[in-house]
């Protein structure tokens, strides 16, 4: 044992933090509620004590299908049996299968996997750029993003959204990047130029305050890209894999991308990621210009085809639909019943935001006290994330909860 070193005992005793919060051995990078949760099941997670709180945050839009779904269980016991990782020097059966049913569900023909959101939206960046380059266009690199985005936490990523909360101290912003008003078509115009390779958009705005991007914007983004010669990246992390009652939020504005990020829900809590590109935007993508030495292993596209199991059978997105307006609607009664807290209720599917005249945070913690998980997002706006399998007498109780979490938010404020 090394000069000044402590016993492994003492260590993990020194380390496993009190039981009245967060180990000090964790990076102190979130500013986490002061709960363990030690067992999920569908809509609902329960702590070691017995404790249940009704999951409306889904591990911020992750866990699709809720917690413990059988089949992504199934699924995921049967692969760890055989096979856990080859890395992408060789063939995965598993991988291919998956990249087959995502091109037939979409507009790609190809498609990159990689292990996260931030990861998927740089290689996106990376395609379009590339694109550029092999088609003769070097020049074109910049790319117009949106303010009020949310791409991921990468130097490339952070900078293509540009919140300075978030590059406050990480030295020199990466350039190539040219920021817009979300929801402004003349702003993106005035903004593409000789150099420009894209335009990337998230449909809706999650970590911005719930934005969604109207069917006229996005089709307008779709005609100037295409007049202009460029690219168009949709960032559907947040959005895809059924959240907003389509396969992909794009869907609802009839028009199709050149190259989409997605996460999250395709994973349903297993670390899952993937760039979907047509043939003529993945062009730049040869051997040795991107990589992933965990992306699209065993493991995780076992997950992901269960995923598509589910989501792709007849119906389910139907079901979401209704799910999503029995929500909206529900929610928009409480902005009725407390119309000095709660300002507006927007959103698109099960990804619904509400914007509040308080700090989100205190909503936050006066829902975690009724034991209903929500999130914080931008612009004073709480996000109500559930899962897509929750059921009806779920959204009537979250509600419910929600309404409490109100009201003592009501009381303090007076």
């Amino acid at each position: 044992m090394g000069a000044g070193s402590k016993p492994l005992t003492a260590s993990i005793a020194a380390n496993s933090g009190p039981a009245e919060g967060p180990s000090p051995a964790v990076m102190g990078t979130y500013a986490r509620q002061n709960v363990v949760f030690a067992r999920g099941e569908g809509a609902w997670l329960e702590t070691d004590t017995g404790e249940r709180y009704l999951d409306f945050a889904s591990g911020i839009a992750v866990n699709a299908l809720g917690h413990a779904h059988p089949r992504l269980v199934a699924a995921l016991t049967e692969q760890a049996g055989k096979l856990w990782h080859t890395s992408n020097l060789y063939r995965v059966a598993g991988q291919e299968k998956l990249a087959a049913r995502l091109v037939a569900a979409t507009f790609a023909d190809k498609v990159f996997f990689c292990n996260s959101g931030a990861e998927a939206c740089e290689g996106a960046i990376k395609a379009a750029r590339r694109y550029h380059f092999v088609t003769g266009h070097p020049e074109r690199w910049r790319i117009v993003t949106c303010l009020g985005s949310f791409h991921g936490r990468t130097l490339a990523t952070l900078a293509a959204a540009g919140n300075p909360k978030y590059l406050e101290g990480f030295g020199p912003e990466a350039p190539g990047f040219d920021h817009v008003p979300y929801g402004d078509l003349e702003a993106v115009a005035a903004a593409i130029g000789p150099e420009t390779a894209a335009v990337m958009i998230e449909p809706v705005q999650g970590e911005g305050g719930v934005n969604v991007g109207s069917a006229d914007y996005l089709r307008g983004l779709r005609a100037v890209c295409d007049e202009a010669g460029i690219l168009l990246l949709l960032d559907e992390v947040q959005t895809g894999v059924g959240r907003s009652g389509k396969l992909f939020s794009h869907e609802w504005a009839g028009i199709t991308p050149d190259i989409m990020a997605v996460a999250k829900g395709i994973g349903g809590g297993f670390p899952l990621g993937a760039v979907l590109a047509t043939e003529a935007a993945a062009a730049g993508l040869t051997p040795g210009m991107h990589g992933s030495t965990f992306g699209g292993n065993p493991l995780a596209t076992a997950v992901g085809d269960a995923v598509l199991d589910v989501v792709l059978e007849p119906g389910f997105l139907d079901t979401v639909q209704q799910k999503a307006l029995r929500l909206r609607q529900s929610l928009a009664r409480l902005q009725d019943q407390f119309p000095d807290l709660v300002l507006d209720v927007r959103g698109q599917g099960l990804l619904i935001g509400i914007k509040l005249a308080v700090a989100p945070a205190d909503v936050v913690a006066a829902a975690l006290a009724e034991r209903v998980l929500v999130v914080g997002a931008g612009d004073n706006v709480v996000r109500v994330l559930p899962p897509l399998i929750v059921a009806d007498h779920e959204i009537s109780e979250g509600v419910e909860r929600l309404a409490r979490a109100l009201t003592h938010v009501s009381s303090k404020t007076r």
